[in-house]
């Protein structure tokens, strides 16, 4: 994944929040805002520190990021998309989060039809 397609700055975060939809499991939190004219989407992670030390945080990230790099050629690329990790994904594995979050891809619509 690409550093120019993830979300960095608080105030994009901020809009986000605002401005979009959210949608959530037990593992992860979606919130999503349409970018029209946006040729790749965007990603935004947080982790917070009651799931575990930085190791684990970042590990944590990690998979995410490697979920994104998988699926994307399924995801549709007007959107900018943040994930928020809940305290079961300490104990899960890259393909458990996965599952997780094609399930909220796939349920709020995300995904390209084909």
């Amino acid at each position: 994944m690409k550093k120019a397609n993830r979300i960095k700055k608080n105030e994009e975060f901020q809009y986000i929040f605002k401005h979009g939809k959210s949608f959530a499991n037990r593992q992860l939190v979606i919130y999503y805002a349409e970018k029209p004219g946006q040729e790749h989407f965007r990603i935004g992670l947080s982790v917070g520190k009651k799931i575990g030390n930085a190791v684990k945080r970042n590990q944590i990230k990690r998979y995410l990021r490697q979920a994104f790099h998988e699926m994307q050629s399924d995801i549709r690329p007007d959107i900018d998309i943040i994930i928020i990790a809940r305290q079961p994904t300490k104990s899960m594995g890259f393909h458990e989060m996965k599952k997780s979050l094609s399930h909220l891809l796939y349920k709020q619509q995300l995904l390209v039809k084909k």
